[in-house]
């Protein structure tokens, strides 16, 4: 059943060697996100596993411990790895989201629980995103996620979806259900409007909601930050 959860944006620019000068206007959401890793230290899983969005239509697809990724494409030489330093053979490259939060978990020390990925298609739909989470939920007797996604980023004319007077509502609602651990709201995200802002959060927090249901057990949630630097929504939360 799942016994924690920590909830993540997903920039490169999270991580200060991609961001370079521009490191320290991310500072406060680095530090919410380590005291969201925090909270999953803190429940002792058994297993964790890290949540992103996925580029195309893709469904969802299984990363095992040992997978690697890297912030090359960014002009930056540094690699992850998702999880304990072992042989890669049947490893897998991580999409952009699953190696930001790689960086998360190597950057605090993870050291607690095996660690696998599940990345997820932008385009898949509530019930099957729930129905992993639900599947996940099954893997173990104490599971913890880790969640990465962004809100919309169509928040300023600025932004890289220019602005859309939708965006900011949207990503109001969803920061609401995160920080109340509000199940149903989440899994009520459309999908379709999700799609039009630009938010790759909606369907890796939509496995979170079908995870936390599938356990009967009511999980209280925090809002550790929020904010929209660059024009894009950016939400920490834990859930315990």
């Amino acid at each position: 059943m799942l016994v924690a959860a920590a909830v993540c944006p997903c920039p490169p620019l999270l991580v200060p060697e991609v961001a370079a000068g521009a490191a320290p206007e991310l500072d406060t959401a680095r530090a919410a996100c380590t005291d969201a890793v925090g909270v999953l230290t803190a429940a002792r899983p058994d297993l964790l596993v890290v949540v992103g969005p996925a580029r195309g239509d893709v469904g969802a697809a299984r990363y095992p411990e040992g997978s690697t990724g890297s912030f090359q494409s960014f002009g930056v030489g540094l690699g992850v790895r998702l999880g304990a330093d072992r042989d890669t053979a049947a490893g897998r490259t991580l999409p952009g989201a699953l190696a930001v939060g790689a960086w998360l978990l190597e950057r605090t020390g993870w050291a607690n629980a095996p660690v696998e990925g599940l990345g997820v298609g932008e385009s898949l739909a509530a019930e099957r995103c729930a129905e992993q989470g639900r599947e996940i939920a099954t893997r173990a007797e104490r599971v913890a996620l880790l969640v990465m996604g962004d809100g919309s980023a169509c928040r300023t004319l600025k932004a890289p979806g220019y602005l859309d007077e939708r965006a900011a509502p949207f990503d109001a609602e969803a920061a609401r259900a995160l920080g109340a651990a509000d199940t149903a709201s989440l899994r009520a995200l459309d999908g379709g409007l999700a799609r039009e802002l630009k938010a790759s959060g909606r369907a890796p927090w939509q496995v979170l909601a079908g995870a936390a249901e599938a356990g009967g057990t009511a999980l209280e949630g925090t809002l550790l930050y929020e904010d929209a630097p660059y024009g894009v929504g950016y939400m920490v939360a834990t859930w315990s």
